[in-house]
C-alpha cells in the first residue's frame, strides 16, 4: 500500500528521471503513430513532470489504484491525456502493448480522458474545471485526516477561465497544504498563441495567496527541487512550469502549430530517431 507519511526520497536521482521522461517519449510517439495524429506536443513537453511525480514524488502503488492513502493526479487538461497513459503503463497500470490502442474505437486509451481508465482520477474534457475538483478533494482528505496530497495540472489556457481564479482564490482562504498545482505554461491554445495577456502567471499567483515557484519544466533537477519545495508549504502551493512543445523531437519543437499534430507516414521513423539521439 501507499506510505501515508509522503516522503519521498531526499535526493532525487535525476538522470534515471531523465530517462523515464525519455521512455515516456518514445511511448508516445508510438502511440500517435497509430492514428496518425494527437497531442504530441503537449505530452512531450510535460514528460518530465510525469516522470518526476510518478516514479519520484508521489505516494502511491499501482497495484492498490484506490489506497486511501494514495497521493492524487488530476489532469485538468484532460486532451494531455497521451503522457498520463505513457507514465500508467510505464508504471505497470496497464500493459505496455495497449498503448498502441490510442485514440481508437473502443480503446480505453483515448485523447482525452475517461474515469473509466485504471489510474485516472477526474475526467478533464471540459477545460477549466480541474482545479475546482481538486480543491475539494484536497477539503476531503483534510477532513478524513488523510496525508495524502492532490497534484492538480493544469494549462495556461486555462488561465482564462474565470472558474480557475475562483479555486485558486478560495485555496489559500481554506489553508490547504495538501495541495500543489501545476501550471504548464506552453504558449500555445487551439488554433494558435494564447488569446488574452495572463502574464506574469507566478505573480498572479503569489497575489492569490499560493507559495509559489516558477522554473523550467523541462529541467528535471528544476522539476524536482520545486516539488521537494511543496512538502513544507504553508498552504497550497504552485509550479509555474515554462515548458516546449514537442520537446526532445526538434521537428516538432520547431512546429508552430502544436495542438493537435498530423504527421505524415513517411515521418514516423525520422522523429523517434531524433528522439533516440537525443542525450
Amino acid at each position: 500500500m501507499a506510505d501515508p507519511r509522503n516522503h519521498p526520497p531526499a535526493e532525487p536521482d535525476v538522470p534515471a528521471l531523465q530517462a523515464r521522461a525519455k521512455r515516456l517519449r518514445g511511448h508516445m510517439l508510438a502511440m500517435a503513430r497509430g492514428p496518425g495524429q494527437g497531442y504530441i506536443g503537449q505530452g512531450l513537453g510535460i514528460a518530465d513532470l510525469m516522470a518526476a511525480l510518478y516514479f519520484h514524488e508521489m505516494r502511491w502503488d499501482p497495484g492498490h489504484l484506490t489506497d486511501p492513502h494514495r497521493d492524487r493526479f488530476l489532469l485538468s487538461t484532460g486532451h494531455y491525456s497521451i503522457a498520463l497513459w505513457a507514465a500508467l503503463a510505464e508504471a505497470g497500470v496497464f500493459p505496455l502493448e495497449e498503448l498502441i490502442s490510442y485514440g481508437a474505437d473502443d480503446s480505453r486509451l483515448q485523447m482525452s480522458t475517461l474515469d473509466t481508465t485504471p489510474g485516472v482520477e477526474i475526467i478533464g474534457g471540459s477545460l477549466g474545471q480541474g482545479l475546482g475538483q481538486a480543491v475539494g478533494m484536497a477539503l476531503g482528505l483534510r477532513l478524513n485526516g488523510s496525508q495524502a496530497r492532490i497534484f492538480c495540472e493544469l494549462s495556461d489556457g486555462e488561465l482564462q477561465e474565470g472558474s480557475t481564479w475562483e479555486a485558486a482564490m478560495s485555496a489559500p482562504s481554506f489553508g490547504l497544504t495538501n495541495l500543489v498545482a501545476l501550471i504548464d505554461c506552453n504558449g500555445i491554445q487551439a488554433d494558435g498563441a494564447i488569446v488574452l495577456e495572463i502574464e506574469p502567471v507566478a505573480d498572479k499567483w503569489r497575489a492569490f495567496g499560493w507559495e509559489t515557484a516558477e522554473i523550467d519544466g523541462n529541467d528535471m533537477a528544476a522539476v524536482t527541487a520545486a516539488l521537494a519545495g511543496a512538502r513544507d508549504a504553508r498552504g497550497p502551493f504552485a509550479i509555474v512550469l515554462r515548458t516546449l512543445p514537442g520537446k526532445g523531437v526538434p521537428t516538432l519543437e520547431a512546429r508552430e502549430k502544436a495542438h493537435f499534430v498530423r504527421i505524415n507516414p513517411g515521418e514516423w521513423d525520422d522523429l523517434i530517431a531524433e528522439l533516440e539521439a537525443m542525450p
